[in-house]
Parts: structure tokens; C-alpha cells; sequence
């Protein structure tokens, strides 16, 4: 099956590109979450047009993301936690701890972006990165310290 991506699909495609799917990957999920249309000779006379669309869109999320990663860069937050014997902590240091941080700092991040290996689970100070946009990342400094 042929399909128009209309949003960048992890290990598939980006917006605007013409790719080849199973059937059943396609009209199961990418068609119905609005990521793809179907390649007939319709979307592929709109594809000039839509292409450039979801070009300025991506433009635009770029800005957005740079600007956001200029108030990133060089910031860091202290999150504090209970410590039991030999300065580990109880429970862990999540991203969404990390998330709840930075939106007490001002600054509203979506916790997918970011990008921890696993839970935090000692004191310390971490590079946590953070994926903006496909071409944006920054990394910020966490500490985590007792309670």
C-alpha cells in the first residue's frame, strides 16, 4: 500500500514523503490517526501543495523548539528527595518529576521529551537531555539532592 505521510513516522518516513506499507499497518493505524493518506492520483496532484504546508509547519515547530531551547540552555533544576542508607534515595527520580521541575521554573515541557536511560535513583547531578524537535535538543542539569 502507498501512502503520503502527512507527520514524521519514527523508523518510516517524514511528512510529505511517498512510502510503501503493509495493508494492514496502514489502514489500521496509520490512516486512522491522521499520519498518512492513501497515494491515489488525488493526494498525489495535492502532494506539491501539502508538502510545502507541512514544510512551514515543521518551520515553524523548529522556531518554537529553538526558542524554547534557548530558555533551557545552561538551566538547571534541584529536585529533593528522602535518603535512606548510603545516600540512596527512596522511590526514584522520573521524568516526570523532571517535568514537574522545570513547569515550577516556568517552563512547560511534555515529560516524552525527556530523554532518561532509566529512573534516577541516587544523589547526584545528571545531564538529562531534552528532544525538542527532530533537530533540537538540549540537555540540562538536574540535581538531585536530600530531603
Amino acid at each position: 500500500m502507498e501512502l503520503i505521510l502527512r507527520r514524521d513516522v519514527p523508523d518510516l518516513g517524514t511528512a510529505g514523503e511517498l512510502v510503501k506499507v503493509k495493508a494492514g499497518y496502514g489502514s489500521n493505524y496509520l490512516i486512522p490517526q491522521g499520519l498518512a493518506v492513501r497515494a491515489n492520483a488525488r493526494n498525489k496532484a495535492s502532494l506539491d501543495h501539502e508538502r510545502r504546508a507541512i514544510e512551514a509547519s515543521i518551520a515553524r515547530e523548529r522556531r518554537t523548539a529553538e526558542e524554547a531551547a534557548g530558555r533551557l540552555t545552561g538551566l538547571s533544576v534541584t529536585i529533593t528527595r528522602l535518603v535512606g542508607e548510603e545516600d540512596r534515595i527512596f522511590g526514584s527520580v522520573t521524568t516526570k518529576d523532571i517535568a514537574e521541575a522545570l513547569d515550577a521554573e516556568g517552563i512547560a515541557i511534555d515529560r516524552r521529551s525527556i530523554l532518561l536511560d532509566g529512573p534516577l535513583k541516587a544523589l547526584g547531578v545528571y545531564d538529562v537531555p531534552i528532544k525538542l524537535h527532530r533537530d533540537v535538543a538540549v540537555e540540562i542539569k538536574v540535581w538531585v539532592v536530600a530531603d
